[in-house]
């Protein structure tokens, strides 16, 4: 392995980690070469070059052109990062030039948004007014994929979801209980406990089936004995779900608590007394193992952690 990493410390350029980028999204040599403004021979060299040094093939040919096979993908995910820290890098440069002082890109479970990111960001822009912040929120398992790539800095998520979770470093912060919720008009319960199979003449808005809160629902339903709903409306996004909600009385979903709680406070939803039998998920700070945080990066982890242990 030593050897290895010898040859490609002194040997490897970026122009063939571009090479391997341009190969896997053309699938064809000849047009490899074209994007890259090389010649075709000059591209097979550089190819033939990174495979000695590898000791190893990364393309089959076949009837679709270039194929990369697993020593192929494992190098090509390596350069799209390598290529992505690069661009990052020019960024941040450039931004500290210019007076804007970094850049940090957050990816968030919708749960973990309203008491562990937003609180913890103000402080941090308070202090940083010139720092460029961006927020996705999405899927623990998709974030993940943009944090392999070097398109987010930190995931607050769940690195459990991944094939391989000892890849990550992970900090637990808390847990994402849920409720279930209604829209505002929604008529009151006659009762102060409620139950899934009271709402059996409701729809429902549901979560995506690759989705973790959408198996969080199915055990509930199985739980209570009930199937589930047969032609729910299913969506990732929480805006559609509370905007659904609020227009029509017979629609029930279930969100995080810290949602909830928060559209409840502006009297856009209401939460049933539903107690679900699941247990809370957790969540936490996910980052690469052996990655290199940024100042930023590491100042909103500690904010995080400053909240948690004041929590």
């Amino acid at each position: 392995m030593n050897d290895t990493l010898n040859v490609l410390l002194s040997r490897l350029r970026m122009k063939q980690l571009q090479l391997l980028i341009a190969l896997d999204d053309h699938k064809s040599l000849h047009k490899a070469a074209g994007a890259m403004a090389m010649t075709q021979s000059a591209a097979s060299k550089a190819l033939q070059e990174l495979e000695s040094m590898l000791e190893a093939p990364l393309f089959e040919r076949s009837k679709s052109g270039m194929i990369a096979n697993q020593f192929g993908h494992c190098v090509i995910r390596y350069a799209r990062l390598m290529a992505t820290d690069l661009t990052s890098l020019c960024q941040d440069i450039a931004e500290i030039r210019s007076g804007r002082g970094g850049r940090l890109a957050i990816g968030a479970i919708m749960g973990a948004i309203p008491d562990a990111v937003v609180p913890a960001l103000n402080t941090l822009h308070a202090s940083q007014p010139n720092l460029s912040i961006e927020i996705v929120e999405d899927t623990s398992a998709r974030m993940l994929q943009q944090l392999d790539e070097g398109r987010l800095d930190l995931v607050i998520g769940r690195a459990a979801v991944s094939a391989d979770p000892s890849r990550y470093q992970y900090q637990p912060l808390g847990d994402e209980p849920l409720s279930v919720v209604v829209g505002n008009s929604h008529p009151p319960m006659s009762r102060k406990a409620v139950n899934l199979r009271d709402l059996a003449g409701h729809r429902w808005v549901t979560y995506l089936s690759h989705m973790p809160l959408h198996a969080l629902l199915e055990r509930e339903m199985d739980l209570a004995g009930m199937s589930m709903p047969v032609s729910p409306i299913s969506t990732a996004s929480t805006f559609v779900t509370v905007a659904l909600l609020q227009q029509a009385a017979d629609l029930v979903s279930v969100l995080p608590t810290g949602i909830a709680e928060l559209f409840a406070k502006h009297k856009m939803l209401r939460i049933l007394p539903v107690k679900l039998k699941s247990q809370s998920q957790t969540f936490g700070i996910v980052s690469r193992k052996g990655g290199v945080l940024s100042p930023p990066a590491e100042q909103f982890i500690r904010l995080l952690r400053e909240q948690k242990t004041a929590g």
